[in-house]
């Protein structure tokens, strides 16, 4: 049998399994194995079944949902229409990407491998089940699952086993060549695209919208600097509801900019041209000519905590034998703990790599920029403000992250940062965003009730539903909200009150740190079980949490399945049993993140 041809497909929202995708396919290179690294909705799935091997890798959002990259290959290889054996040609393997503190871990890659079974697929390994929560983070469960991948491949191909790999620091080429022009271009900073009538905004085309107001919400002393940022999106084509979020796409500070060109010798001026190596095109979001500070500024994701594939292109470049061996060092599977208390625990970034690798980085070539720095990747954010009462605004609430390990300078979150820094009283200020559709549903009739947990900057989208909700006459509103004290951040107070005063809201609070002992939104719920019962059990209410997914989400489905036992006068699994059933039907609800 000749040598195979691997098709490696992934899913992804925040780069991880396209990472990974990526670093599958530096290994099926070194084996001389002839390798694509495509997005699923890249790739004509039609043509699947001339497929003799492929790798899926993909990563679960939301609520189990596909990412946005392979949506389009979802909805076709789910159709009914599918003939059983339709894949019976196709040898594969499935990789999932996941994080254990949401309850559909891995779901995706999960049903994605039972539906390739169904097909027919022949399934060389047992799906992966990668872990973000793992000490070691994915590659824990990556590892194995590639040596496994790689022995049945051999099996399958016998004739790998006379092939000669290429080394470990054998470089491989590059992706893209930079062709530097001799003039500077004469580029002007290029802009999102405003609207028009026949375009909606999307990943694309965001739309350029107005910042109008940029408002610190907490008290000036509190650690916690939280924003209220307004954007006006007249003329966009944007139209939202309630649960939807906003996609913003941050930029590197001036700061980190500078220091990346000193670090690597570069001209933020000069302006190049790109070319694949593959004939492959160049990434869209790249202007022809760009300017290297264009490319820094807008595309390299410079302040990230660099990826184990980072390591392994440096060590592939170094020179210098004392770096080269401590670079080979993290990018092995041994030295996983100590990249991991060396860049993970403490949040170093790509930038403070370079800086303590010099001689490595000195000897960083342009051409492989593109292979060493993954794209920064849009935010989302839930929009906290609904068009029926802010017409032609978008509203969002902005925790600015700022913290602290153990190296000297501060850690920051990228976008948070960076929309922070902007200033609308200073000049024009336009934000690149675009609108995607939110997990959360809610009701339709006038006359069920709804309850929101909602602590912490987690009620941003109940903002957005109870605007809409009372403007449409809807007064069944019930709301639990958390934080740490009246005076220093509670979010919207003098709304929430309004409401009360009005009869279209009830409301229940818990300041945490405002008495000697610490009270928290689920023991509210608690308190309120014979109130919830009557909502949940004789008027059919629609229950919903949103939030930090760590501990809150459990600790509140806990408190409601106490008060349904309590109240209800079932037992923990018939409590249990009537919780999975509000899920399945869309009257439990959540969406949390990390």
């Amino acid at each position: 049998m000749s040598g195979p041809a691997l098709l490696v497909l992934y899913g992804s929202q925040t780069g991880t399994a396209q990472d990974t995708a990526h670093r599958i396919g530096r290994q099926a290179q070194r084996r001389r194995v002839k390798v694509r690294v495509l997005p699923l909705d890249g790739y004509n799935v039609a043509h699947l079944i001339s497929e003799s091997l492929v790798v899926f890798v993909c990563s679960t959002t939301g609520q189990g949902d596909p990412p946005d990259n392979m949506k389009s290959f979802w909805r076709f290889l789910f159709r009914k229409s599918l003939p059983g054996g339709s894949l019976s040609c196709l040898d594969c393997a499935v990789l999932g990407l996941g994080d254990s503190s949401y309850p559909k871990f891995n779901f995706v890659a999960k049903k994605l491998h039972k539906r390739l079974q169904l097909l027919g697929a022949g399934m060389l390994l047992p799906v992966g089940l990668a872990d973000d929560q793992h000490d070691l983070g994915p590659d824990a469960v990556i590892d194995p699952w590639l040596r496994s991948f790689w022995e049945k491949v051999l099996v399958l191909y016998p004739s790998l086993s006379d092939v000669e790999p290429l080394r470990d620091d054998e470089p491989l080429p590059p992706s893209y060549t930079f062709h530097f022009l001799d003039e500077q271009a004469d580029q002007t900073e290029e802009r999102p695209r405003a609207g028009s009538e026949e375009t909606v905004p999307s990943a694309p085309r965001p739309f350029a919208a107005r910042m109008l107001s940029n408002t610190r919400v907490t008290e000036p002393t509190h650690f916690q600097d939280v924003r209220l940022i307004e954007f006006d999106i007249s003329g966009s084509n944007i139209e939202f509801a309630a649960g939807d979020v906003v996609m913003i796409r941050p930029q590197n500070s001036a700061e980190d900019v500078q220091l990346f060109c000193q670090l690597l010798r570069l001209d933020p001026d000069a302006s190049f041209t790109l070319r694949a190596t593959d004939g492959a095109p160049v990434p869209a979001r790249l202007p022809q000519p760009c300017s290297v500070r264009h490319l820094v500024e807008r595309y390299l994701d410079v302040g990230a905590v660099p990826r184990r594939s980072f390591f392994e292109l440096l060590a592939s470049l170094a020179s210098s034998e004392l770096e080269r061996d401590k670079l080979a060092e993290f990018s092995s599977a041994a030295g996983q703990d100590e990249l991991h208390g060396y860049c993970s625990r403490p949040r170093r970034t790509a930038l403070e790599v370079l800086a303590d690798f010099p001689r490595t980085t000195a000897e960083i070539r342009t051409d492989h920029l593109l292979d060493l720095f993954p794209e920064i990747q849009p935010r989302s954010f839930s929009i906290a403000s609904s068009l029926k009462v802010h017409q032609n605004r978008l509203q969002i609430l902005v925790a600015v992250v700022r913290y602290r390990t153990k190296l000297h300078k501060p850690r920051r979150g990228l976008c948070s940062s960076w929309l922070a820094s902007l200033d609308p009283q200073q000049g024009e200020v336009l934000v690149p965003l675009w609108v995607k559709k939110g997990s959360l549903r809610f009701p339709r009739e006038q006359d069920t009730p709804v309850i929101l947990v909602g602590p912490g900057t987690g009620v941003a989208p109940f903002r957005s539903v109870l605007q809409e909700r009372v403007s449409e006459g809807k007064t069944a509103n019930v709301l639990f909200f958390g934080c740490r004290s009246r005076s220093k951040d509670f979010y919207f107070s003098s709304e929430w009150e309004d409401l009360v005063t009005a009869g279209k809201l009830t409301l229940f609070t818990a300041f945490s740190r405002d008495q000697e002992e610490k009270v928290y939104v689920q023991h509210r719920v608690r308190e309120n079980a014979a109130f919830l019962w009557d909502l949940i059990a004789n008027q059919n209410a629609c229950f919903y949490i949103a939030g930090n997914a760590k501990l809150m989400p459990g600790a509140v489905c806990d408190a409601l399945k106490e008060a349904l036992q309590q109240e209800g006068g079932v037992s923990a699994e018939e409590a249990e049993r009537m919780l999975a059933a509000m899920e399945k039907t869309g009257r439990l609800q959540t969406e949390t993140w990390s």
